[in-house]
């Protein structure tokens, strides 16, 4: 289950050209029978994420949850050590139910000052270590600072820029998926 905002819901982008639409895909041709559940929402903060999450637990039984939240909480300059207890707690709840969990970090751009950009990306850090869980550091690893890979919004990627994400998506999930179990 990928329980994400907007970069992970295919805003602005057909349902079918969403990384998690592309994972689904490459799952099947690498022989994996997992079911991708896109349990994403545009507009999702950490807070949202967190009070959604027991329900969809309980929906969708997934093996592995992985959880793409914060960017709306650094756009929104919330407090990173709230960040950090959203995250730790999804963590938490989505084990509990028995699932895999892989963290996917954000970065915040430079603008929002050095203290907060590195306070911000800690927290995806500290949780993953914490937790031990994997991490992808950045989801947007390698083409951030490419604008022709992005909307005309300037923060999310285009069609042609999901691939990447799901790459470096799947490098920290393809371990994970050989300890899960087959669909449930």
């Amino acid at each position: 289950m990928v329980w994400g905002d907007s970069l992970s819901a295919g805003y602005g982008l057909k349902a079918e050209e969403a990384w998690p639409t592309l994972l689904q895909t490459r799952l099947e041709s690498e022989g994996f029978p997992h079911r991708v559940v896109n349990a994403s929402v545009s507009g999702e903060t950490s807070a949202g994420g967190r009070s959604r999450l027991p329900a969809a637990l309980v929906m969708h039984k997934p093996d592995i949850v992985i959880i793409e939240l914060g960017a709306n909480d650094g756009l929104r300059g919330l407090p990173t050590k709230l960040l950090a207890r959203n995250l730790d707690a999804m963590v938490s709840e989505a084990r509990k139910a028995g699932s895999k969990v892989l963290l996917v970090g954000m970065q915040m751009p430079p603008n929002y000052g050095p203290a907060y950009t590195r306070s911000f990306s800690a927290a995806y850090a500290k949780v993953a270590q914490t937790a031990d869980v994997p991490l992808v550091p950045f989801l947007l690893e390698g083409f951030a600072d490419r604008p022709e890979l992005f909307l005309s919004d300037g923060m999310h990627p285009t069609a042609e820029a999901q691939v990447r994400v799901l790459d470096t998506v799947w490098a920290a999930l393809k371990p994970i998926l050989g300890q899960s179990t087959a669909k449930r």
